[in-house]
């Protein structure tokens, strides 16, 4: 396993990275799907030797769970607050750089040139143990890793959902790929009384993509 970063570059004012010089930058390649799942196995593959409980959460899971969606940013891993400390340990001796930041709800690491998000919570909502419990088990290309359930996916992502950032174009093939498996009493009820989640959902009625009564859903 190679996860070796160099060292890291000291901060600007305000806790920001300087820009890499131009002529050293790399461009983001028109796909970037198979980089960002390399780093992704790589570091499920620690995280499991760690012993701590995790899920795979954002866009690498919705690719875990078969909806074809292209990856361009970052992999995102939910880990419970009182781990941090020692999958940060697990992840530093494998030579992956950690970058604190400002916020309180996640640790930002490095590797391999791809950037990789530990988070404690989701939408808002802490990472909790029966969160993890409910992850499945899937291939992420040859590695298995526990991934977020479809249930908790789609809720997490609606409660995402604000008036600055209320995107519904990348949520409809999620929904449409994961209709069969996610109980939607559950995401309307856990959603109830968000504006974006809720006319998202109403959208989803309209396009015959859900029934204006809920039925039984999958976990």
């Amino acid at each position: 396993m190679n996860l070796m970063e160099g060292p890291a570059e000291p901060l600007a004012a305000g806790g920001a990275r300087p820009p890499a010089p131009t002529a050293h930058r790399r461009a983001l390649p028109p796909d970037h799907t198979q980089a960002i799942l390399e780093t992704t196995k790589e570091v499920g593959a620690v995280l499991k030797e760690s012993g701590c409980p995790f899920a795979l959460v954002g866009s690498v899971a919705t690719y875990a769970h078969g909806i074809p969606v292209r990856l361009q940013h970052d992999t995102d891993f939910a880990v419970l607050r009182e781990d941090a400390e020692t999958v940060v340990s697990s992840l530093r001796a494998r030579g992956v750089r950690i970058v604190d930041p400002p916020e309180d709800w996640l640790v930002k690491a490095r590797a391999g040139g791809e950037e990789i998000d530990l988070i404690f919570a989701l939408a808002g909502r802490p990472v909790t143990s029966e969160l993890l419990a409910r992850a499945q088990t899937l291939p992420v290309d040859s590695v298995h890793m526990p991934v977020l359930a479809p249930t908790d996916l789609v809720v997490s992502r609606l409660l995402a959902l604000s008036e600055h950032h209320c995107d519904f174009g990348p949520l409809l093939p999620v929904a449409r790929g994961l209709r069969e498996r996610v109980d939607w009493g559950r995401v309307r009820e856990e959603t109830s009384g968000a504006p974006m989640a809720e006319a998202f959902l109403y959208l989803l009625e309209l396009l015959d993509v859900l029934p204006k009564e809920v039925g039984v859903g999958g976990a």
